[in-house]
């Protein structure tokens, strides 16, 4: 495998570089040559001109390309509006497929979903194409087979009995902040992160402004959310007058997403670790798909973490708007993301690593004021959650017992009875005589006897696998709400908590004994009907000898 790297100045020159690689080629063995062009202008008559002298000079060359947001070229950020990347193959058939695609014209979401569907030994990544004005609307995608094209894709195959090619991705990017639920959406348009307007959130915590300058000021500040061993980013790319965030791609309701920042510093010793775990790979190519974010973050030093792979092997690439990688079975839009796929032709030779050159920018151990400030807002708001979380609990929940309290079970039995699918049927229990209890053993044996019927109740729920609450009606007396088919074994539930209960010898008070009333719902049955009614059998089974179920 060989690969010529070069910028396109004129038209002479560039017949002198297809040449050169022709020539080169007649004197080695080669069985498969491409071309990948990637070009920052729009300009259809320049690549035409391009890929015609390249269909004259190569006629058995495959070409592709795209429009982009700037060119990697040996590592580096070019300065040419155009580059030409040409590979040379000794065998071919299928190892990997890279993927240039119009984003912004082209509904990503069921192509990605068909193309997982790939034989699994084949690596499969991409990027989309771009424009170097980010507000331009317009990219192309072409080929050897097809023309300049704004809605299209690029596949672009390479294969041989030799080839190994191996895909990684680095973010760098970290979370900040508290985590907000994708509460509202709609493929690409987030409307609602915790149920108020998606926009709220940049302009609550960074004071970024909903108007055109939007784009450009929240790009280094995407959304960070996991999917199984994947770290994926969405970066905005516009917003809406009503608070609705356009994303680069589909985001789903219900996403636990936090807002991510990036530190120069913690990029760069993320890109210097997988670097290492690259140049183990022992590549003899590399292809670099970098999101324009990524570009706008670093400016002027756009290509600090690029250069360093070009110490490992010939690398090369464009800026993006949006990167793809198929992890496992799935392929996944990035954003904000360097989406990396190394080529080898031949084994691993031992001893032959290289080792990643910072370009002169040295790691230091000590972390960064960015990176400090960031962890304190980490922690500071993983506290205030958890705080949140007990607070919640404890508005819900029976301090004694740990059970739903009365406000709680109220509402839920509402709930569940004014749901007119689903049946509903109430356990209401009160433990006999348990003023004896207190009066006689204390109140900290009673609390004892307490906590010992809340276990009972839960386990019971559990071990016969019924949908039910159970909580703490007030004193000695608890409710079940038992839910849907199940309502039928509520009788069965509240025997089973009876005798349970029974069976537990207290230190002081040794045996106890409960009494249950269990009720089904009916037609046109209430909250309040139900609760008197397995009051009332309640009452009943206490009348007639206690230590029983009674259903009315």
């Amino acid at each position: 495998m060989k690969q010529i790297q070069f910028e396109y100045k004129n038209k002479e020159q560039l017949l002198h570089d297809v040449r050169r690689v022709k020539q080169w080629c007649q004197q080695n063995i080669s069985s498969a040559v491409s071309f990948e062009i990637y070009s920052e202008m729009l300009d259809k008559s320049a690549i035409d001109a391009i890929c015609t002298a390249i269909r004259t000079e190569m006629p058995q060359a495959v070409y592709s390309g795209c429009t982009t947001n700037g060119n990697i070229l040996f590592g580096a950020l070019s300065k040419s509006n155009i580059c030409i990347i040409c590979t040379v193959y000794n065998n071919s058939w299928v190892k990997s497929v890279e993927m240039l695609i119009t984003i912004r014209g082209i509904s990503t979401t069921e192509i990605s979903r068909e193309l997982s569907k790939m034989r699994s030994d084949v690596e499969l990544f991409g990027g989309g194409a771009f424009a170097i004005d980010i507000d331009e609307q317009n990219a192309y995608v072409f080929s050897s087979d097809g023309d300049c094209s704004n809605d299209s894709v690029v596949f672009r195959f390479v294969g041989g009995d030799n080839l190994h090619v191996q895909t990684w991705q680095i973010s760098g990017w970290k979370t900040l902040g508290m985590q907000h639920t994708v509460t509202r959406s709609d493929g690409k348009v987030l409307y609602e992160l915790d149920g108020q307007p998606a926009f709220d959130v940049y302009y609550k915590y960074l004071n970024i402004e909903n108007d055109r300058n939007f784009f450009r000021n929240s790009l280094e500040f995407p959304l960070i959310y996991t999917n199984g061993d994947s770290t994926i980013l969405r970066a905005p790319t516009g917003s809406t007058p009503d608070g609705a965030l356009i994303m680069t791609a589909n985001i789903e309701e219900g996403i636990k997403a936090r807002m991510a920042y990036g530190d120069p510093e913690t990029i760069l010793r993320t890109v210097h670790s997988g670097g290492a775990n690259i140049a183990k790979f022992q590549p003899q190519m590399i292809h670099i798909y970098s999101c324009a974010a990524r570009r706008y973050f670093w400016g002027e030093m756009a290509d600090t973490e690029t250069k360093p792979f070009q110490s490992v092997a010939q690398t090369s690439g464009f800026y993006t708007s949006g990167e793809f990688l198929r992890k496992d079975t799935e392929l996944i839009q990035h954003n904000v993301t360097l989406v990396i796929g190394a080529y080898r032709e031949g084994d691993i030779i031992p001893g032959m690593d290289n080792d990643v050159d910072m370009q002169g920018f040295h790691i230091s151990k000590q972390v960064s004021l960015i990176s400090r400030l960031a962890n304190f807002i980490d922690i500071s708001t993983a506290e205030l959650e958890e705080a949140n979380r007990k607070l919640e609990k404890m508005a819900v929940t029976d301090g004694l017992t740990g059970l739903l309290n009365r406000m709680k079970i109220q509402d839920d039995i509402i709930e569940h009875i004014e749901n007119e699918k689903q049946n509903t049927a109430l356990i209401m229990i009160d433990i006999d005589d348990f003023k004896l209890v207190n009066d006689t053993y204390g109140h900290d044996e009673g609390d004892d006897v307490l906590r010992a019927l809340a276990k009972v109740m839960n386990e019971k729920i559990a071990q016969l696998g019924v949908n039910a609450k159970a909580g703490r009606w007030g004193g000695e007396e608890f409710m079940i709400c038992v839910i849907g088919d199940d309502a039928a074994r509520a009788q069965e539930l509240a025997e089973a908590v009876r005798t349970g209960f029974n069976e537990i010898v207290f230190k002081d008070a040794g045996r106890q004994t409960l009494t249950a009333g269990v009720t089904l719902q009916i037609q046109g049955d209430t909250a309040e009907s139900m609760c008197i009614r397995a009051d009332d059998a309640l009452y009943l089974g206490k009348r007639n000898g206690k230590n029983k179920v009674v259903v009315l």
